[in-house]
């Protein structure tokens, strides 16, 4: 199932991709469900289940707008760098890399993006508000956190895992090397695309066999599997919630593979008018123009 959140004339709620992909108005079809993506998740099995239920006799939402699934995530989104083998060594060459001595970490990097960094399908990525005209992007296959838990092991992540959707982790990379700690580079308001969907757990398989792409003006320039991570999903969410508790729609960014803007000589950043699409097959296409 792929659940999104979306907006029409009569307001802001949780819907369903069809085959076609089309909207399905959920909550049209069952007004006891939660309207929002949070809630949804917090429902636990009983609410996915109603939500299920209600796909079957759902109208499709016409003139409906496409939102990030969680427009507004409760705390921040979890992100993990150097994630690829291959983005860890373009990355450790570019000269942008100023806090880590080796190539391949030896435990996963992580980072924070605040949730003002969140936009939708097709909403611009506001590169002006990078004042180093370095912005890059950094396609990624995030997880969505269902069951809540701390201390988690990594045998048992998976049941922990609501579904899957995509991010744009976009950077500007003189700030980030600037202030050495991500976050200022990373948290720019308007930095983080996110969807179009999140396709749930079940739907996505276990282990998921997810693989991601990423396009630049038509032009391929990112293209690896999730079974390429450095430091798999189980992995990620059993180092995060070793004192840290996550939470229902707790958003952890597994990483970029290589062939960002960084990767090149000279770089090639974003500028205004650019496009970026981002595919998942099984979640969608997340596109965003720069502004």
């Amino acid at each position: 199932m792929r659940l999104v959140t979306f907006k029409d004339a009569r307001g802001t709620r949780i819907g369903a991709l069809d085959g076609a992909g089309q909207v399905l108005d959920l909550v049209a079809a069952d007004p006891a469900l939660p309207r929002d993506m949070l809630g949804l998740i917090a429902g636990g099995p009983a609410a996915l289940a109603a939500a299920r239920a209600a796909a079957d006799s759902a109208p499709v939402a016409e003139g409906a707008t496409l939102l990030a699934p969680i427009p507004r995530p409760a705390k921040n989104i979890f992100c993990v760098g150097k994630n690829y083998h291959e983005h860890a060594k373009e990355f450790a060459s570019s000269g942008f890399d100023a806090t880590a001595k080796e190539v391949v970490p030896e435990a996963p990097v992580v980072f924070t993006k605040p949730p003002t960094s969140v936009i939708g399908p097709h909403d611009p990525i506001p590169s002006y508000l990078d004042s180093s005209n370095s912005t890059d992007y950094e396609g990624e296959i995030a997880v969505v956190i269902g069951k809540p838990g701390r201390g988690i092991p990594a045998a048992e992540a998976h049941a922990h895992i609501f579904g899957y959707t995509i991010v744009n982790d976009v950077t500007a990379r003189t700030l980030q090397h600037k202030h050495r700690q991500w976050i200022l580079g990373k948290g720019i308001d308007g930095f983080c695309p996110m969807g179009p969907a999140i396709v749930t757990a079940d739907a996505a398989g276990m282990p998921p066999r997810l693989a991601i792409s990423t396009w630049v003006n038509g032009e391929l320039r990112q293209r690896a599997a999730i079974d390429d991570l450095i430091f798999g999903i189980p992995t990620l969410i059993a180092t995060i919630s070793a004192a840290i508790t996550l939470e229902p729609g707790d958003i952890i960014a597994t990483g970029t593979p290589a062939g960002v803007g960084i990767g090149f000589t000279p770089p090639r950043f974003l500028k205004p008018g650019d496009t970026v699409r981002i595919e998942v097959p099984g979640i969608g296409v997340l596109e965003n123009p720069v502004a």
